[in-house]
């Protein structure tokens, strides 16, 4: 095929890619820029366990609609169960079921929640019924009784004998009636029973609230417990852990009372996790809640519907083309030669660990190392695939050592040697060794700088915050890369490096 093929190619996947670019950002309300705020959060919870090859049923609370946050949207994914959702006690319930199941199960809930601004006040709430006295019996109750009272006596009204509570069960070294209540050593939960059985012994109405808390670094989430205490026409809630009054505004409930949070009959082994992200996606979902998407199916078909986890490969993977595209211009268009061509990138992307002062030393201590055992085995005449496979053994033993100097250093950050890509290492070697002996130390030097210069230069470009998110959010933009790709290509000009070696000829002649 001729170069207007290749033209004509190139400017159809520019014109969709730069389209599809446009339209998501004009239309849809996709956002452009890193770490744009928007108050919008992901939720996804897993539950896995193991059928015991019976009927099973799961039930498991769910976020609902609050004053302070808005379930936007919510998904429920699950192999074969039939689900049903209901109102158990003021509280959502998913209940997945199945007639005959075995072996790993996995089933997944998840939801966009938006914060909304500004809060509504809470409506005046009716007085709960009377609620029944602990049972406490001998020494514990004859603790629990100490403990009000002490509470009583260092407060001046209902919330701050609340905190007090708080801040004695969490000290048992200090308050002997405290560690009989809570043992030596209280958690959450611990300290929520006993303050609930306290409140409950003084009369005083009190209930648990059970959510997570959406601004806390992305990752896993844990499941944290509230206090509220109804006083006043109003429920008071409290922070278990230090006894600070107040909810706070990412604070999502999942469920109020003390029932678990899920329950699995049928099944063993159970584990859950709930993942919390603040999603790229926010400009879209608040687009939605306006109005402003005409084609919210695209949302379904975008990496914004993957799981979590593989969101997070991805923003990696999507970033590597970009360090692709940039070694093509490097070497077709720049002329710097390099060793392979997609070790500088792979290279590069092991920069992300190591960062790049410290990927750039360990790179050079490798290489360095290993092109001497390289040359000591070619004095031993060995064949071409017994041979790399040592030099692939060598180049492992390498990075062992350097880790274990590195850490008896304190050099904690030259551990992540052992990101390098051992094969690409291997093959950098050889054949830096070959192009040593048939052309020269010179020449081979020469590609092993130009090789490091890409892999800083691909390492800078990968690694922006802006070429992640761009390539995440708009990966329709490959589609111009692989444009530019095949017209870069079709050049067969001069490279800027010989501009200078042939500048001679540009010279008049004498």
């Amino acid at each position: 095929m001729g170069s207007r093929h290749v033209y004509v190619l190139s400017f159809l996947l520019t014109l969709l890619g730069a389209g599809l670019f446009i339209y998501k950002i004009v239309a849809l309300g996709f956002p452009i820029v890193p770490g744009e705020k928007s108050d919008l959060w992901d939720v996804e919870v897993r539950i896995s366990f193991v059928a015991r090859g019976g009927p099973v049923k799961v039930s498991m609370f769910i976020p609902r609609t609050s004053s302070r946050l808005a379930v936007v949207d919510e998904n429920f994914i699950s192999r074969g169960f039939g689900l049903t959702t209901t109102l158990v006690n003021g509280n959502r319930q998913a209940a997945w079921a199945i007639r005959k199941a075995s072996g790993a199960q996995a089933l997944y809930y998840r939801s966009s929640v938006q914060a909304l601004e500004p809060a509504e006040e809470e409506t005046v709430a009716k007085r709960p019924e009377s609620q029944p006295l602990p049972s406490l019996e001998g020494p514990y109750l004859a603790a629990a009784e100490t403990l009000l009272k002490s509470a009583r006596e260092q407060s001046a009204d209902l919330d701050t004998m609340v905190a007090q509570l708080i801040k004695h069960l969490w000290e048992p070294h200090n308050d002997s009636n405290a560690a009989l209540l809570t043992g030596p050593r209280p958690d959450r939960d611990r300290v929520a029973e006993a303050a609930l059985q306290l409140l409950a012994l003084a009369q005083v109405p009190a209930r648990l609230l059970q959510g997570v808390r959406l601004t806390l670094p992305s990752g896993e989430a844990p499941m944290l417990s509230w206090l509220q205490v109804y006083s006043e026409g109003r429920w008071s809630a409290f922070d278990l852990g230090t006894g600070e009054a107040g909810l706070p505004g990412d604070y999502l409930i999942f469920s109020i009372g003390p029932e678990p949070l899920f329950k699995v009959k049928g099944g063993n082994k159970v584990h859950y996790t709930i993942a919390v992200r603040r999603t790229e996606a926010g400009g879209l979902e608040a687009a939605a809640l306006r109005g402003r998407i005409v084609n919210p199916q695209l949302l379904e078909f975008s990496l914004l519907s993957l799981p979590m986890q593989t969101q997070s490969v991805y923003r990696v993977l999507l970033a590597v083309p970009v360090g692709a595209f940039l070694l093509v211009i490097m070497r077709n268009i720049v002329g710097i030669k390099t060793f392979g061509t997609f070790m500088p990138v792979l290279i590069g992307l092991a920069f992300r660990e190591t960062q790049l002062l410290w990927g750039l030393v360990l790179f050079c201590a490798v290489v360095t190392l290993g092109l001497s055992v390289r040359f000591y085995f070619e004095r031993l005449k060995l064949l071409l695939v017994p041979r790399l496979a040592a030099v692939l053994i060598v180049v492992v033993l390498l990075m062992a050592a350097l880790s274990i100097v590195s850490h008896h250093l304190g050099l904690d950050r030259a551990l992540s040697v052992a990101l390098f890509p051992m094969v690409i290492m291997t093959m950098t070697i050889e054949r830096m060794s070959i192009v040593w002996e048939e052309r020269g130390p010179a020449e081979a030097i020469q590609q092993g700088l130009g090789s490091l210069v890409v892999a800083a230069l691909a390492y800078l470009a990968m690694a922006a915050a802006y070429t992640e998110h761009l390539m995440f959010v708009f990966p329709e933009l490959l589609l111009v890369l692989l444009a530019g790709s095949l017209l870069l290509g079709k050049y067969t000009g001069y490279r800027l490096v010989e501009l200078r070696r042939f500048k001679a000829l540009a010279s008049p002649r004498p």
